[in-house]
């Protein structure tokens, strides 16, 4: 039994466009957070829109980040 590579489920060469599509969409979304809290009153906020909200935006720019180093050439 010879060992198979470790290979990327993900081809190397759409890493850029991963990176810039989720980092944008997370940039996105963390401007509507802040548009959020600047713009409602204490008494109208609903914490389950702001857990939800930086939830996803931490996600996007979480694997935005981490595409944007493979793309760069830093494998984690």
């Amino acid at each position: 039994m010879t060992a198979k590579p470790i290979g990327s489920p993900i081809p190397v060469a759409i890493y850029p466009t991963l990176s810039v599509f989720t980092l944008a969409i997370g940039l996105v979304i963390t401007a509507f957070f802040f548009i959020y809290e600047a713009t409602s009153s204490r008494k109208n906020r609903s914490l389950g829109m702001e857990l939800a909200s930086a939830t996803v935006a931490s996600v996007f720019l979480g694997f935005g980040s981490l595409f944007l180093l493979l793309a760069s050439g830093v494998y984690v």
